[in-house]
């Protein structure tokens, strides 16, 4: 894995991740795009199906998180040029994009706002946007969840006042969850620690953003989209996921009924292998 620090033309610096071209040359370029609150790294337990299909994984910290400069009042949109500066200076020119929660939306961004590189979306257990037709958004959200996003949705001050009053919910996980979180996706601590450890602010900006106008409408993405969600997921209920399925307009869902937030995430591998038939060249 490959860590740089790649300065914008704004001055912002974002830090990349780059795994570069495994045995296969051919593969295809994917973009992680990560959840909240996470740093960027590409997900380690992916990583052998990723060999394996020949995936040359790219990913960045969001702006404020780990290693890139805080962007203030960022939509979702901005990620579809973030990941076209990264995907420029490292000379790929067309890419797909993956993206678990949080990242589900800024992935979709991607497939949106740049038509011409992006040549399919994986979104894992993702949010639709807020105010979403026929979908009431925060329905089967744990309270505490429920209870953050409400907070976003004030404005700035109500959301950090609501972060530095908040606890950790162990019920917005599930059984299958914790099971996943104790097991294979242990990886999740070691880039949630990181996240956080400045502070609480780019979970902030993530969460404000999630509330407010993406800056794009998903029934705009032309490539190939599957959402993968769980059933029982409490931190992203699955309608979000299915309403995320019918509005794209070459959407494919993959509901599973047992699942949660977490778990949900042991048929990714499956999911990349879908992204490389329907949008790895």
């Amino acid at each position: 894995m490959k860590e740089t620090d790649l300065e914008l033309g704004d001055g912002r610096v974002l830090h990349v991740y780059d795994t570069g071209h495994g045995p296969r040359e051919d593969g295809p370029a994917v973009f992680w795009h990560h959840g909240t609150p996470n740093t960027g790294a590409p997900p380690a337990p992916l990583l052998p199906a990723a060999r394996r299909l020949g995936v040359r994984w790219v990913s960045y910290d969001r702006p404020g998180y780990g290693g890139s400069t805080p962007r203030p009042g960022r939509d979702i949109a901005s990620a579809a040029g973030d990941a076209a500066a990264v995907a420029d200076a490292l000379h790929i020119d067309r890419f797909a994009v993956v993206g678990h929660s949080g990242g589900g939306p800024h992935a979709l961004a991607c497939a949106a706002l740049l038509p011409d590189r992006v040549l399919g979306a994986v979104g894992v257990a993702g949010l639709a946007p807020f105010g979403a037709d026929g979908l009431d958004w925060y329905a089967g959200m744990t309270p505490g969840g429920a209870a953050s996003l409400r907070a976003a949705a004030e404005g700035r001050a109500a959301k950090e006042l609501h972060e530095a009053e908040a606890e950790f919910d162990p019920e917005m996980f599930t059984p299958a969850d914790h099971a996943a979180l104790d097991g294979e996706w242990s990886w999740f601590g070691e880039v949630v620690g990181p996240a956080v450890a400045a502070g609480p602010g780019p979970l902030i900006d993530d969460d404000l953003a999630y509330v407010a106008p993406w800056g794009f409408d998903p029934a705009l993405i032309a490539a190939p989209v599957l959402v993968l969600h769980g059933g029982a997921d409490r931190v992203v209920p699955a309608a979000h996921g299915v309403w995320l399925a019918d509005r794209c307009p070459a959407g494919e869902l993959w509901l599973r009924p047992d699942e949660g937030h977490i778990s949900v995430l042991g048929d990714a591998a499956a999911a990349l292998e879908w992204l490389v038939r329907h949008g790895g060249h």
